[in-house]
């Protein structure tokens, strides 16, 4: 099964294919131009070059923050620097447990959780308030109850553990039905 950062390289070589210049090269031209804030960045490439809205995005993101594929170890690493490292194994723990559900789970490394996806986002994991690991969960249509609150933003539902005893048969049941549904 094709990786994100498959994916991403071989949008990368579209770019060049069809533009005649690399990822890095477009790069360099952003960076002449003197653009600096993401959207701009984007609105340039796509009036001015006939960029996509999604090789344009590539091209601001790796503007803005270095290569977009590789980084996904950094990104988590990052997110659990500092007083957070102490849930990374948490962390891991709940990634290993959803890679367990089947093949095709695929993660997504943000700057602030790990997308967790199928053939769409099923779910998402990452530290949360309070030092406590956040597990964020598509449950369309299920009632907020008890630990499982609504949520807000790319999920619908939440919850939030406090250590690794609360990763229990309730919450791995609810990972595996936003699973079993994306």
């Amino acid at each position: 099964m094709a990786t994100v950062d498959d994916a991403i390289q071989s949008q990368a070589r579209n770019i060049e294919q069809a533009t005649g210049r690399s990822v890095d090269a477009w790069v360099a031209l952003v960076k002449a131009s003197g653009k600096e804030r993401h959207t701009e960045i984007m609105a340039w490439l796509k009036e001015e070059h006939g960029f996509s809205h999604g090789n344009a995005n590539l091209i601001a993101l790796t503007a803005k923050r270095g290569s977009v594929t590789g980084g996904g170890d950094e990104l988590v690493d990052a997110m659990y620097a500092g007083p957070r490292a102490t849930l990374r194994p948490f962390h891991d723990q709940v990634i290993e447990l959803t890679r367990g559900f089947g093949s095709d789970v695929e993660l997504a490394p943000k700057r602030a959780y790990v997308s967790l996806r199928r053939s769409k986002q099923f779910g998402t994991v990452g530290p949360g308030s309070g030092g406590r690991l956040e597990i964020g969960l598509n449950l369309k249509g299920m009632e907020p109850i008890g630990r499982l609150e609504a949520g807000g933003g790319m999920c619908t539902h939440r919850v939030r553990l406090s250590s690794p005893d609360e990763l229990d048969a309730e919450v791995i049941g609810w990972l595996r039905e936003a699973y079993e549904r994306a």
